[in-house]
């Protein structure tokens, strides 16, 4: 009886070995990964040895991770710059989004994203033009939500006017 099943079996483990055809883009993948070895190997990468840049991304991350006094301004169609409010904050861009926007899916042909939607259940866009500002109410002292949808620059210091 147990030879029988392991004949039975025989089958499933040499189909198991079987190669299933690649796909254009696998094809495409390795061949760029190929050429991109050749350009490493031929060219080497950059001596980069201060990280000045990466020292810096990383200074705007800690001073962007504090409640920091800014005044936010409005553009205006001249390039003129009008003050909007004091406040909190550089600012943050309408479609960013609190969660993961995409939900990774498996299946036997690969792998391929789902939309997912954010704690509040919306489904938040890949991109929008509005911005949230923490403007500082001047009866209060204290910073209220705003929604403004032309583009602004915010600064830590006061720009002109």
């Amino acid at each position: 009886m147990k030879k029988l099943f392991l004949l039975m079996l025989l089958p499933v483990f040499l189909l198991a070995g079987c190669d299933v055809e690649p796909s254009s883009q696998q094809i495409e993948r390795k061949k760029q990964e190929e050429l991109s070895l050749q350009g490493v190997q031929a060219v080497g990468m950059p001596s980069i040895v201060n990280f000045a840049e990466k020292r810096m991304m990383k200074d705007i991350l800690e001073i962007r991770d504090q409640d920091v006094a800014t005044t936010t301004y409005i553009v205006g169609m001249n390039g003129e710059l009008h003050k909007l409010c004091n406040s909190v904050g550089y600012g943050l861009p309408y479609a960013t989004q609190y969660t993961n926007p995409e939900m990774p899916q498996s299946t036997g042909h690969g792998v391929y994203t789902l939309p997912q939607a954010d704690p509040n259940g919306l489904y938040s866009p890949a991109s929008a033009d509005g911005t949230w500002v923490q403007c500082v109410d001047q009866k209060s002292g204290k910073a209220k939500v705003v929604y403004i949808e032309p583009r602004i620059i915010v600064s830590p210091i006061s720009l002109g006017q």
